[in-house]
């Protein structure tokens, strides 16, 4: 598995597999009293979010501090991003904190590829532009698998705005490679394309 996650292309079945697993080893702790594991103590984790976020940039804040994390959040609004600084120069400015994560949410398609290239750290994409949003897939893939355990050959429905929506293109990605079977519906406007060349219909 690559160090970074940027796309769920860039996962195998087995990666997932092992994530999913991983996730479901980690749910535990949430049960606990002290909701604490030592896995990334001493290690600082970023998070560098240029778009409105509640969810996503709560759930990364709860998670590395679950995970005994040094954290650090940085927000375009009321940063030097502000001042015009752009996001290559905000990226090496703040990889001198030596963080071992960057958890990147973008509107710009392909930020977190840039993002990779100009730190030594890993990069989790945590949605850009209208690409991708492979944190949210895997979420969705990790409840789904929960409720209803094997994918193989499940048949899973993406209704709406699908050409607008990174996190309904992760999803297409990511329940095609567990071995689903993908249908989209939507207004003609709001469904791509392109949509067959990932392979649902």
């Amino acid at each position: 598995m690559k160090r970074s996650l940027l796309s769920v292309e860039d996962l195998t079945r087995a990666d997932i597999e092992r994530i999913l697993d991983r996730a479901e080893s980690f749910a535990e702790v949430s049960g606990r009293a002290i909701k604490k594991v030592p896995a990334l103590r001493g290690r600082t984790v970023l998070n560098l979010f240029y778009e409105a976020s509640t969810r996503t940039s709560s759930s990364f804040e709860l998670a590395a501090k679950r995970l005994s994390a040094d954290f650090v959040s940085v927000r375009a609004q009321g940063s030097a991003v502000d001042k015009g600084e752009s996001l290559k120069d905000t990226v090496r400015t703040l990889s001198a904190y030596d963080p071992a994560l960057v958890v990147i949410r973008s509107p710009w398609a392909g930020a977190a590829e840039l993002v990779a290239r100009w730190t030594p750290a890993a990069v989790v994409n945590a949605g850009d532009g209208k690409r991708e949003h492979p944190t949210q897939a895997l979420l969705d893939l990790y409840t789904l698998w929960q409720r209803v355990g094997a994918l193989d050959g499940l048949k899973v429905w993406i209704v709406g705005d699908v050409l607008h929506s990174r996190v309904a293109r992760s999803n297409v990605l990511a329940f095609r490679r567990m071995g689903c079977e993908v249908t989209v519906a939507g207004p003609p406007t709001l469904v791509p394309r392109e949509i067959e060349s990932l392979g649902c219909r």
